[in-house]
């Protein structure tokens, strides 16, 4: 296996236009580590995984793999395996010839091949089905096979492109527990794209988060971190409101007083909250803006309730473990994470307690305001 380092790496597809599509993306992969690209449709992180693979050119900045310069190096060189949204699989071949056809491209003698495909298909419980043709197959053992085409190449980094976005959510679930117990088994580097949180909140060691990137800013690389110092640090509003489901809840207020502890916010109702947030950097008056999380609201009698928060319920979902209420707040949508037995109707009001320990503060710039505590709701 191998460590993965990008170096100041910038893609720009018309460099007569001056509009990069990644700009000074820096990351260290260590060697043996699960690494998630996330972020929205059009940030670019499928266009950096095939910069990795060497399907894409890099404009400027370095590509290290093991340790060795890759930007000029051609993809079959570069010992990568590459899985694809699409499977890929040749409709004419059983499983086992898919899996195989890459290792003969390179000559390998029978008896090496054969191990090596009967290796992958037992991790991968493959076995039963090695005689099949893809179209007697599953989306979700077409996607084992893919992955196991991928396994024989022993590979030193593994790539998978958004690999179970044709699935459906019961087998995406199975799927993401299958990739899991891989990684355990192979110890192997891997690098995985998706634009689902969930997946990269679930799978990854630490997730790299990506948007669209803006004209004047100075990277599209927003936060490089494991999934929890993500979802309790974020560096700013755009990460905080991506990590997460469902999505963080934003309000508009100002600061009416600033400790070294905890500070007070006024919300454009006129309702005081407390947050546990350093905001010395900014003068009372400042316009910031709240984040809390709808996991994290209580009951308004409950003993962490030391603030309220009140709206007109929109919709109420009610899932059997749990309720989702949709409100509307200072005319924002405002998403309340309840009890299974809540029982409230459209056009009724509700009151729910905000925890000072639950809250984030951002900036006029979106920048997070640093948190003096975490909270994990009991």
């Amino acid at each position: 296996m191998a460590d993965v380092v990008l170096e100041k790496v910038r893609k720009n597809y018309n460099p007569s236009l001056m509009k990069d599509t990644l700009r000074n993306i820096n990351l260290n992969i260590k060697d043996g580590e699960f690494i998630v690209f996330v972020g929205p449709s059009g940030c670019g992180k499928s266009t950096l995984l095939r910069m990795i693979a060497g399907l894409e050119d890099i404009t400027d900045g370095q590509l290290m793999i093991g340790g060795q310069y890759m930007n000029d190096v051609p993809p079959v060189d570069r010992n990568i395996g590459m899985v694809f949204q699409s499977y890929a699989l040749y409709p004419h071949m059983n499983v086992r010839e898919n899996m195989a056809f890459g290792l003969k491209l390179k000559k390998m003698d029978p008896e090496t091949i054969n191990k090596r495909v009967n290796h992958a298909a037992d991790i991968l419980g493959l076995v039963p089905l090695l005689d099949r043709k893809p179209k007697a197959l599953s989306g979700g053992q077409r996607q084992r096979v893919a992955i196991g085409r991928c396994i024989v190449q022993q590979p030193s980094v593994f790539l998978f492109d958004e690999p179970l976005s044709n699935l459906d959510a019961a087998l995406r679930v199975k799927m993401r527990i299958e990739i899991a117990k891989l990684h355990q088994e192979l110890q192997a580097t891997i690098i995985y794209v998706t634009h689902d949180q969930i997946e990269a909140m679930t799978l990854a060691d630490k997730i790299c988060v990506l948007s669209p990137l803006r004209d004047d800013a100075e990277s599209n690389l927003e936060q490089y971190g494991a999934p929890l110092e993500l979802y309790h640090n974020p560096r700013n509003k755009f990460v905080a409101g991506f990590i997460g489901s469902p999505k963080m809840n934003f309000l508009d207020c100002v600061l009416v007083e600033v400790g070294e502890r905890q500070c007070k916010v006024k919300l454009n109702s006129g309702e005081i909250l407390t947050a546990c947030v350093d905001a010395r950097r900014s003068p009372v008056g400042t316009k910031v803006q709240l984040g809390i999380r709808p996991e994290h609201l209580v009951p308004i009698d409950h003993p962490d309730a030391m603030g309220r928060i009140q709206g007109e319920v929109m919709v109420a979902e009610h899932l059997g473990a749990e309720s989702f209420v949709y409100m509307n707040v200072d005319d924002k949508d405002f998403t309340v994470q309840a009890a299974a037995e809540l029982n409230v109707d459209t056009g009724d009001t509700l009151v729910v307690g905000v925890p000072p320990q639950a809250c984030y503060l951002f900036d006029e710039n979106d920048i997070a305001y640093p948190r003096t505590t975490t909270y994990n709701r009991s």
